[in-house]
């Protein structure tokens, strides 16, 4: 996992819920004086050990907590990303074009980074479909970014999972919706 990552995770939990939560979860997570740079690649592991310890700390479901830390993460990744994307984009048509911009170009300046292929089916302005498929299972991260792009742009957006891997689908899939 890239080490963004792991930044932005570390400022949703001071965030949320207090300064000295990140200590707490590096301790519960085994993690204990980790130091995450912003350039680098860490095992896949060390993210889930943290969000599995945020999930036991604050009392929700690590699904829970991945969505909401997907919206909390959304406007710093229009600030990273945004100069990929066209101006006149909105929430739909970023989540339809993230493979082909954003995930395409971390690839290539991040050798090593090994963000989730992302396939999409555009069924109207207003509704595309996000079929996402990772060996992460991170597919509550990917509904809060879409979610918090909504926030970003100011567009209400509903989110519904039709299939999900962790019911046993192979992939999972997202209708994402503006709803006017």
């Amino acid at each position: 996992m890239h080490g963004i990552i792991f930044a932005e995770l570390q400022k949703y939990v001071d965030t949320k819920h207090g300064r000295g939560t990140w200590n707490q979860l590096l301790k519960k997570a085994g993690l204990e004086n980790k130091v995450y740079l912003p350039i680098k690649e860490y095992p896949d592991t060390e993210v889930v050990g943290l969000v599995g310890a945020a999930s036991s700390i604050v009392g929700l479901p690590v699904a829970e907590v991945l969505e909401d830390f997907g919206e909390f993460i959304a406007p710093a990744l229009m600030k990273m990303f945004g100069h990929l994307l066209l101006p006149e984009w909105k929430t739909i048509d970023v989540i339809d074009n993230t493979e082909g911009t954003v995930h395409s170009v971390v690839r290539a300046k991040n050798p090593g980074a090994k963000p989730p292929e992302l396939q999409t089916v555009r069924r109207s302005y207003d509704e595309v479909v996000l079929i996402y498929a990772s060996p992460r299972k991170m597919c509550a991260l990917a509904i809060g970014i879409g979610k918090g792009l909504g926030d970003y742009f100011h567009e209400n957006i509903t989110a519904i999972q039709t299939m999900c891997i962790h019911k046993g689908a192979p992939k999972c899939e997202i209708v994402f919706r503006k709803i006017r």
